[in-house]
């Protein structure tokens, strides 16, 4: 059973916007901290956002001014606004959660659900 369903993804021009979400199990998503990491072929999976109970975010310098991460608890489901999008941003996105230790860092071993991915590609 998919726990962590996603979707949202797609082929955009650089410039564009996207919303991806991610649909979690109660259980799942009960959890402290959620997060949106990517990962572009040949290159190491990184953490783009994440998001604790509280609303607390934390971002990675290259998507801040330009991503905006937000859960809506009634809907048990996470998103990922992503504005002016660049070609650099092409990758495989995937939601994640985990629990919270102090705070929620961006680091991929922190989390232990993860989403299917969806593909995002941004031509120029």
């Amino acid at each position: 059973q998919v726990q962590l369903a996603q979707s949202g993804g797609g082929s955009v021009q650089a410039g564009d916007s996207l919303r991806l979400s991610c649909v979690a199990s109660e259980s799942i998503y009960k959890t402290d901290c959620m997060g949106w990491f990517r990962q572009a072929p040949g290159k190491e999976r990184e953490g783009v956002a994440v998001i604790d109970s509280d609303g607390y975010t934390n971002y990675a310098g290259s998507a801040k001014g330009r991503f905006t991460i937000s859960r809506d608890n009634a809907k048990n489901t996470l998103y990922l606004q992503m504005s002016s999008l660049k070609p650099e941003d092409t990758a495989m996105y995937y939601c994640a959660a985990g629990p919270e230790w102090l705070g929620c860092r961006r680091r991929i071993d922190e989390y232990k659900d993860w989403g299917q991915g969806t593909q995002v590609t941004v031509s120029s």
